[in-house]
């Protein structure tokens, strides 16, 4: 059977796809999908236009799309491959989210198994914009009450990027400590790659660094209690064995 040859009843279709003869007859009730045709008998009848269509709903409603943005969204733009195109990248950006999530459950899961406390800037890592905000809260009134610096600046948090930086800064710490912890000298070409490929990604990221800055903010985060206590929550000594690194490395 062709393609434009192609007419499903409402049962039909409720079969192929997995959707109830029920939510079928309320597309067409608020005009979302419009069977291609009625026959004499007053069957309801979709063609493959139909079945195009109701495969990009189905792709919003998996984005937590509500049906009247749905609607907006396929008047606004007729190209089919624009609309799937626009729906991929929205879908795997969420891929990436959960993935993240997902390692951070493992990741909580294994701390609580072996009944470990785990650093909180690792519990946040892939969550959203409000989570962040929450999440960031303590440290970011800290700043304001002492330095009068605003952390965000009152921008809205970009997820993406917090997500980005705090699994950079995690694992960043995380091999600085194995470091430590293994006795490797804070002048070991060792130590001086991780500082390298730490202050090349600040660099890359939005973080306008150079090698003084970057001393610069190693003392400042060594100097204040809040953020040192952050650092030895991570290895006890861990505080003054980057800044001690940081300035082996940028005297070098």
């Amino acid at each position: 059977m062709e393609n434009n040859s192609i007419h499903l009843t409402v049962s039909e279709l409720a079969s192929l796809t997995n959707v109830t003869v029920k939510t079928l007859h309320h597309y067409h009730k608020i005009g979302l999908l419009i069977p291609g045709e009625i026959n004499d008998v007053g069957y309801r009848l979709y063609g493959q236009k139909e079945l195009e269509r109701l495969q990009q709903i189905l792709f919003f409603r998996e984005l937590d799309f509500s049906l009247k943005d749905i609607a907006k969204a396929l008047s606004d733009e007729a190209d089919r491959v624009k609309i799937l195109s626009r729906q991929r990248s929205l879908l795997f950006a969420r891929m990436r989210r959960l993935e993240r999530l997902v390692q951070t459950l493992d990741d909580s899961i294994a701390h609580a198994t072996k009944s470990e406390v785990m650093k909180k800037e690792e519990m946040f890592v892939g969550l959203d914009q409000e989570e962040w905000k929450e999440a960031l809260a303590e440290q970011s009134n800290y700043l304001k009450q002492n330095y009068g610096f605003d952390l965000t600046g009152n921008q809205p948090i970009q997820a993406d990027q917090m997500n980005e930086m705090a699994r950079e800064v995690i694992q960043f710490q995380n091999a600085l400590a194995q470091a430590l912890r293994k006795g490797v000298s804070y002048k070991d070409q060792q130590v001086f790659s991780l500082l390298s490929n730490h202050l090349a990604f600040l660099k890359t990221h939005e973080h306008p660094m150079d090698p003084k800055g970057f001393l610069k903010n190693a003392r400042f985060l060594v100097g204040d209690d809040f953020h040192r206590k952050m650092l030895e929550s991570v290895q006890v000594g861990l505080a003054y064995y980057y800044l001690a690194a940081v300035e082996a490395y940028v005297e070098a």
